[in-house]
């Protein structure tokens, strides 16, 4: 996640360049929008990877109801 961040610092420093250099706005505007592009594959890439991790480790953690478990056995005691 820091190249999001980086990727998105460079996109303000080149829209930053463009308010003060008229002469090469659209050059410096196409690049802010490149490096927006960067971070926004970058996210959508994390993101996958995130959720591809989270379902793989869901499946490994289901489990199998123990029939040795004494947890909801009640007693019940006979006078």
């Amino acid at each position: 996640m820091k190249n999001v961040s980086r990727f998105r610092a460079m996109g303000s420093l080149c829209r930053q360049q463009a308010a003060y250099n008229p002469d090469n706005r659209w050059k410096l505007l196409a690049e802010a929008e490149y490096w927006e592009h960067l971070a926004q594959v970058e996210t959508s890439s994390h993101f996958k990877e995130c959720n591809t991790a989270s379902s793989t480790h869901l499946a490994e953690t289901v489990v199998d109801p123990n029939a040795n478990d004494t947890r909801w056995k009640t007693t019940i005691a006979v006078a």
